[in-house]
């Protein structure tokens, strides 16, 4: 079985609907899909009621998930570890202790094809623009994403 992590900042918005988004593109079978944050002041909590709107209003149901802060073991449970911005990046990295672990990590968006190190924006503390944007940059990403695990099969 393939697992991956998504990564942002709280684990309230954009991973949590990264893994929404993930796991209604693959099969639960062979794909496991998680997520979590770099911080930890929302552990145990529901994603945050607009990334669980946004997931709602395209069917995808985020309400079974909880917050959690990610950590080191997480480098051995994943084989992949999908980041959102390069500050969730530089935070995981800094947790990596081999060449093994930093190669598991990547940009979210760079699965787009398109130029490196573009960014998912937080959209935390903007409008519901922001999540419906994010949404769609995060479906094309998972997208490209399950292709390639169905590839590999």
């Amino acid at each position: 079985m393939v697992k991956v992590l998504m990564v942002c900042l709280g684990n309230i918005c954009r991973s949590p609907l990264a893994e929404g988004i993930l796991k209604s593109k693959v099969n639960a079978t062979s794909v496991f899909v998680d997520s979590a944050g770099t911080g930890g002041w929302h552990i145990g909590e529901l994603p945050d009621p607009r990334s669980v709107d946004i997931a709602r209003d395209n069917r995808i149901d985020i309400t079974d998930q909880r917050c959690r802060k990610f950590s080191p073991k997480d480098f051995e449970n994943f084989d992949w570890i999908y980041v959102m911005d390069r500050s969730n990046l530089s935070d995981v990295l800094s947790m990596a202790t081999t060449e093994h672990h930093i190669k598991k990590v990547k940009m979210i968006l760079d699965e787009l094809g398109q130029e490196s190190d573009l960014e998912v924006p937080d959209p935390y503390y903007g409008g519901e623009g922001g999540f419906e944007r994010v949404f769609e940059m995060l479906d094309e990403a998972c997208e490209r994403i399950a292709k390639k695990l169905s590839d590999e099969d």
